[in-house]
């Protein structure tokens, strides 16, 4: 095994925790305690951010990211820990995992701190096979990073966006979004905001009707989709998924969301189109979020 391959997995496991984190991590635990959620799962859960928000951290790296936090309150916020960085000849990540805190719904908190934690972590485990696999056989190139957004955030709304890229030659970028009710203290989805499956049909005619409008209006904008001065693409978009990806803007809008290359070339990078109210109205169990 290389030896820096090596040393960054001795660090990922011998940095000792900071007090700061310290008390962090037990006063969500004192927390989720008096919510009686399971020990066993609790225990778990703090096992693992300890293990990866703190072990691929060196001490100084831990307390930077603690001095840009902001004072909790009664507001929803979220935390960046800077989760590890490497540049060796070719070879760059740069994991960033969020926090999700002030919740009221601790099952609802833990629970989306718990995939955040998983999903970075598996990302960056994934990242350390790949570079000894490929230093093995020469000189390569590989990139990951990976980080977020606050796309929402008001007294109804908040929604994260996590991006996650990957570099091999060409870059792939993928974005995730959860959209939580601030009021109820749940995470909505796409059938959620709906009284049955037509919103698929809706929404996804809605698209196309902004794809080919936006191809008239820009030629250097392209969509996998067939307009009246060219055939048909070899893989035309059909529509939304029913759990397409999503979230809801300030205004209240509804925003679907395709990742690079879903719906267009790469070029394009990630798409959103924004899908006007009165178009899905109908088809809106209410409009508590949709304005």
């Amino acid at each position: 095994m290389d030896e820096k391959i090596k040393q960054s997995m001795q660090e990922y496991k011998q940095v000792p925790i900071p007090d700061e984190l310290d008390f962090v991590v037990g006063h969500a635990l004192k927390k989720a305690m008096k919510k009686k959620v399971s020990y066993k799962w609790i225990s778990g859960i703090s096992a693992a951010a300890i293990f990866f928000v703190i072990g691929i951290n060196t001490s100084a790296s831990v307390a930077n990211a603690f001095s840009s936090i902001p004072v909790i309150d009664s507001i929803v916020k979220v935390l960046t820990f800077r989760e590890y960085t490497m540049d060796d000849k070719g070879y760059q990540a740069n994991v960033k995992v969020p926090i999700i805190t002030n919740l009221d719904n601790k099952e609802l908190e833990m629970g989306l701190n718990e995939k955040y934690l998983k999903e970075n972590k598996k990302l960056y485990d994934e990242f350390l096979v790949e570079v000894e696999s490929l230093k093995k056989e020469g000189n390569g190139h590989l990139g990951l990073d990976t980080g977020f957004e606050v796309k929402t955030d008001t007294q109804t709304i908040f929604a994260i966006g996590r991006y996650v890229m990957n570099t091999v030659g060409s870059s792939s970028t993928v974005m995730m979004h959860d959209t939580i009710d601030k009021e109820n203290q749940v995470l909505l989805s796409l059938p959620m905001l709906f009284k049955d499956d037509r919103y698929v049909s809706v929404i996804s005619d809605n698209i196309k009707e902004q794809m080919r409008a936006q191809m008239k209006a820009d030629q250097d904008k392209i969509y996998w989709i067939s307009t009246e001065q060219d055939d048909a693409p070899v893989e035309e978009f059909e529509g939304i998924n029913k759990d397409q990806d999503f979230y809801i803007n300030d205004k209240g809008q509804l925003v679907i969301s395709f990742n690079k290359y879903d719906v267009a070339p790469g070029y394009m990078g990630l798409v959103e189109f924004i899908i006007p109210t009165d178009v899905i109205n109908d088809a809106l169990v209410s409009n508590k979020y949709i304005k």
